[in-house]
């Protein structure tokens, strides 16, 4: 057992030759720390997988040769999620739980942690003591590649189900890496395009996410990202992973690099990236050579070592070999994630759920339903042990009671397409209800890869509307990355989104489809309408290497909100077989200060007749704030189980932190309204509730005076007019009624301060001098004026 204490820890350190410590910063191989023998230190093993352990036996256990792991690496990193062979071939089978996309849709922290608990024991049973997840980039453009990955477009939701998944598997004994940080948004030449970020969006979108998981859940790791933040590569930012990461929020845990993604090894180290993953002895050697020739400070190679050692003591100490996994309840497990978070979108007149007794015929089309798109594409991907069939799921409801039928239709461009789905259309004559399931294009998304287009695959969106132009019954369930658009609509009858479902996602959709389960899941993305709609669509991907993410702080709903656009579904929507009452909304104080923040409490009801849960989500909404803000933000959200008439209360706690915004001006977040209104919603657009508290603002800022400062600014100033009467009386011998008049001549000028002056006083007064008034006033910058 590896278990050194700080001092010992320190110690190690201290007897390595240089050679070691590049040995020990660079990793072995493609999933490991090195070891070293002579000193007792021995290797830990990581692998992909935040929705699933995708432990690779040719990888992990056959060796370490260079080539051979670039070569797996890149073969990972290509895999189509549905190819055959190739990494499938050689990974063992674990549960492939529901993908980020839909977890995030289920709002449910618990089963968050649970799942994180599952991912744990596997990793146990397997031997792995580190695991490459979350991840929680911010999903700005539904395009994104690896927007399947990630929960949400808002940083509150991806923050708290991050932390949930973190403190899951932490509690258990494995580590996570939550990653990629930061502002990994897109795979176009995601390793070396700049995205181009000003920083108070940075601090209220991209990094906050990161900084809530950091506080709530401690991760082991965090791992740098492979694209350029405003100009340098994450991986050898200082002012990211030292200034913000370590400074800022205090985090003391080992950061990684992404694979492959360290430019200069030895600005990495200076920057915070202590591990480099995974093995390159070019990059050994580049780090070697900086460190013998001095341009690395020893204290910072000891101290990424030294946290190198600490992750290793923390993995080896929590270690159970012959842990054996249960891979049937985590088969259950996966179950009930997919079960809570497929969102219903739409369900007019009633039509789902279906009722067994009343149906004669059901008509499944489509081949998602044999073989279903569980997961998305790259190094995320899982080979399940088992995977529900959605067909075989739903005809095991039917027995004697009605007919179950199924007619195959491809994704994939068709020759004699027309005729297929005029087929088709004759086929679904008989049906009571005909249920189509739709998918993109394969191999048009995944890590590498962003989309082009929001639509589905064109051969799906023809057989969906021509299936609704014949009148038919139709429900519609979606398998995809993110939003697709949805010309048809208005005249299908029910569509459910199942995003990528995991294994257990085809018992889920047959529970759901059936009423066994009450629909649960909301959106933790907008839908837009169509593509032209996406935030930031207008400078997307980006040109000569530096895409710039010119929405700003107007992410998701908050762009929608502002632009007063209709998405096709708006964040946080999900219909339910029942309905809930908001009933009251009560706030524990009257106004907000500085120094303290509230307790919201809020009544909902079942008012239906069927069990349910509901999604209570709670905005603020900022009434003439300092500078120009979201018109509401997400800053909290219970899920809420509620038989038919019962009705619960929920508490929400809002820090001083949830009415603040970061002022670029003072490197602050900053209090300043004149109120707020505090809302209980259903969705961002279905606010049921409000209360208004109003604001006591904090101080502003004093500006900064010099003699060319506009009068405008110098007057803002509540001491500059008695400061320069006190001057000119004094230095131009003129009384007190005569200085006042002076000083009041120069307002209203548009002209700098000095310059103004100059018209009545001319060079009797030197520039130099009002420096000086100016300096003295600057002395005490961001004071509060005496009152």
């Amino acid at each position: 057992m590896f278990q050194p204490n700080e001092d010992e820890i320190q110690s190690l350190v201290g007897q390595m030759t240089v050679a070691e410590k590049v040995d020990l910063l660079s990793g072995r191989g493609l999933w490991k720390t090195a070891s070293i023998q002579r000193l007792g230190i021995p290797s830990i093993v990581m692998t992909d997988g935040a929705h699933g352990v995708r432990y690779s036996t040719t990888q992990i256990d056959a060796g370490d040769n260079d080539e051979d792991s670039l070569q797996a690496f890149l073969a990972v990193v290509g895999q189509q999620a549905d190819a055959s062979g190739g990494m499938f071939g050689t990974t063992r089978p674990a549960t492939c739980f529901p993908n980020g996309n839909l977890l995030g849709c289920s709002w449910d922290v618990d089963l968050a942690y649970r799942m994180g608990e599952a991912l744990a024991a596997e990793c146990q049973d397997s031997g792995v003591h580190l695991l490459l997840g979350p991840g929680i980039n911010i999903r700005r453009t539904p395009l994104a590649g690896r927007a399947y990955e990630y929960y949400s477009e808002d940083p509150l939701i991806s923050g708290d189900i991050a932390a949930a998944v973190i403190s899951g598997l932490q509690d258990n004994g494995v580590g996570a890496s939550l990653k990629h940080f930061a502002c990994n948004n897109s795979e176009i030449e995601r390793t070396t395009t700049s995205s181009d970020v000003d920083e108070r969006a940075l601090r209220e979108i991209y990094l906050a996410g990161f900084e809530r998981v950091i506080g709530k859940s401690a991760p082991w790791t965090v791992m740098s990202a492979y694209n350029r933040l405003n100009g340098i590569q994450a991986a050898e930012h200082h002012w990211l992973l030292s200034t913000v990461l370590r400074e800022e929020w205090g985090y003391d845990g080992l950061v990684v690099s992404d694979w492959h993604a360290i430019k200069d090894r030895g600005a990495a180290l200076a920057a915070g990236t202590d591990l480099d993953m995974p093995e390159s002895q070019p990059r050994k050697a580049r780090l070697r050579a900086a460190i013998e020739a001095g341009d690395l400070a020893p204290e910072v190679v000891d101290a990424a070592c030294g946290r190198v050692l600490a992750l290793v003591r923390k993995c080896k100490m929590h270690e159970r070999r012959g842990a054996a996994a249960d891979l049937d309840a985590h088969h259950a497990l996966s179950r009930e994630i997919a079960a809570e978070s497929i969102v219903l979108l739409r369900n007019d007149g009633k039509t789902l759920p279906l009722d067994p007794e009343r149906l004669r015929e059901l008509l499944i089309v489509g081949d998602g339903a044999v073989i279903p798109v569980i997961q998305g594409s790259g190094s995320a991907t899982t080979n399940p042990f088992r995977v529900d069939s959605p067909f075989v799921q739903i005809a095991a409801r039917a027995g004697d009671r009605f007919n179950v039928r199924h007619l195959p239709f491809s994704s994939a461009a068709q020759v004699g397409l027309s005729a297929s789905i005029k087929a088709i259309v004759q086929a679904t004559s008989g049906a009571d209800v005909v249920v189509v399931f739709a998918e993109n294009e394969k191999s048009r998304h995944g890590e590498g890869n962003d989309r082009d287009t929001l639509k589905l695959a064109a051969s799906h969106d023809a057989l969906i509307t021509a299936l609704a132009a014949a009148g038919r019954k139709l429900v519609v369930v979606l398998s995809m990355p993110d939003t697709v658009e949805m010309p048809w609509i208005g005249d299908v009858d029910a569509v459910l989104a199942s995003f990528y479902a995991g294994q257990g996602g085809g018992e889920a959709l047959a529970r759901i489809l059936f009423g066994e389960q009450n629909p649960c899941g909301k959106l933790s993305v907008s839908m837009p309408a169509r593509m032209q709609d996406i935030p930031g669509w207008h400078t997307y991907p980006g040109e000569h290497g530096r895409h710039v993410y010119s929405e700003g702080v107007f992410v998701g709903y908050r762009f929608y909100d502002l632009k007063a656009i209709a998405p096709a579904f708006p964040f946080g929507h999900g219909l339910s077989y029942t309905t809930f009452a908001y009933e009251t909304i009560e706030v524990d104080k009257g106004e907000i200060g500085a120094d303290a923040g509230c307790t919201v409490r809020v009544t909902v009801s079942n008012s239906g007749s069927v069990a349910g849960k509901e999604v209570v989500q709670l905005y603020v909404r900022p009434l003439a704030p300092g500078l120009k803000r979201p018109i509401r933000e997400l800053k909290s959200f219970a899920k809420l189980d509620l038989q038919p008439g019962e009705a619960r209360t929920v508490s929400f706690t809002l820090t001083q932190r949830d009415f603040r915004y970061f002022d670029t001006s003072r490197s602050a977040w900053v209090l300043d309204a004149e109120a707020f209104v505090v809302e209980a919603a259903a969705s961002s657009r279905d606010i049921r509730l409000s209360a208004t508290l109003s604001c006591r603002p904090e101080s502003s800022a004093l500006p900064v005076l010099s003699p060319n400062s506009p009068t405008a600014l110098v007057f803002a100033h509540p001491k500059a007019e008695t400061a320069l009467v006190d001057f000119f009386f004094a230095a131009l011998s003129i009384s007190s009624a005569e200085a006042t008049a002076l000083v009041a001549k120069t307002k209203g000028s548009f002209l700098g301060f000095y310059d103004t002056l100059s018209w009545y006083v001319g060079d009797s007064v030197k520039e130099s001098d009002i420096a000086g008034v100016f300096a003295r006033l600057n002395d005490h910058h961001g004071e509060a004026p005496s009152s």
